[in-house]
């Protein structure tokens, strides 16, 4: 989500986070527009407080790409808590239902398989899906019975990766939009009959964003108010790495730039497809191909250099 504030620099682009434990992803969002005196920030999905990793910081402009990243694959490594379940379905629940049943690691493995492709995935009661307008956490939290009802979710790969100890298995998996670990994590146990939930969960990367590339809290903090952070900033540009880039003359920008349709240059983009226009590699807008014409829905409000 985007914020706004009356003051601030206009300042666009991508600040790359990995995210430590025991800070919500608005916070960090707060403090990185803080650290940058921007006018606007926003993430490009939420990580639980518990959760690590890769965590996108849209700034200016850039935050009109945030759709595409939410949108793009990610990729998780998580320790599961086995003989346990919670009801929060990790670590900062109370235990509902344990278990002496202890699966082998090639039961794991086995027990993957349905939860690879296309599957339906109920979200865990204490998430942020909405129920009745109310987010789901809330009304958990309030003690209110609430069915939520399973969703879509596809996982491109679910595998085992590590046995620690006889409760504790990593793993590592790679979905769509809206995927929740934790759900992962309970129906596992579910499914091998031991209960299960997240005790540790690692985002190693969102889309183009890797958690190994992110900078630090303590750096945003050692640098903030300085404009050295400025120096982290990615272009927001690769905000779009999912769609074609088609290029624009500067007299099809103006066009753009003001919501008229654009001739863009392009050999391999079919009609109705989503793309973008670029100016000397600079983003001019999002919208949908026809013809040999850009018809924007998205327009960048940025110096071209």
């Amino acid at each position: 989500m985007g914020r706004r504030r009356k003051n601030g620099r206009d300042i666009s682009g991508w600040l790359v986070i990995n995210k430590p434990v025991g800070i919500t992803s608005n916070a960090v969002v707060n403090k990185v527009r803080w650290a940058m005196d921007a006018k606007k920030a926003g993430h490009a999905g939420t990580l639980d407080p518990e959760a690590t990793g890769v965590l996108a910081i849209a700034l200016g402009e850039a935050t009109k790409t945030v759709p595409y990243i939410t949108e793009a694959q990610k990729a998780y490594r998580f320790t599961v808590r086995l003989g346990q379940a919670t009801n929060t379905d990790d670590t900062e629940g109370e235990v509902i239902a344990s278990s002496d049943t202890r699966p082998t690691d090639d039961e794991i493995r086995a027990a993957l398989v349905q939860f690879t492709g296309d599957i339906m995935q109920v979200p865990p009661q204490f998430s942020a899906v909405k129920i009745d307008g109310e987010r789901a956490y809330k009304l958990a939290r309030a003690g209110e019975e609430i069915e939520i009802k399973a969703r879509p979710l596809w996982v491109e790969e679910l595998e085992f990766v590590e046995r620690l100890d006889d409760d504790h298995a990593i793993l590592e998996m790679i979905c769509g939009k809206g995927g929740y670990v934790r759900s992962i994590a309970r129906d596992l146990g579910d499914v091998l009959g031991c209960h299960a939930h997240v005790k540790t969960l690692h985002r190693v990367w969102s889309g183009p964003f890797e958690a190994e590339e992110g900078i630090s809290m303590e750096t945003v903090e050692k640098l903030a108010k300085s404009g050295e952070l400025d120096q982290y900033l990615r272009p927001l540009e690769e905000g779009l790495s999912d769609l074609p880039e088609l290029r624009c003359t500067v007299e099809a920008a103006v066009k753009l730039r003001h919501g008229n349709p654009g001739m863009v240059i392009t050999s391999d983009v079919e009609y109705g497809d989503e793309a973008w226009a670029s100016l000397d590699g600079k983003a001019v807008a999002v919208g949908t191909y026809k013809s040999g014409e850009l018809h924007p829905t998205r327009v960048f409000n940025t110096p071209q250099g």
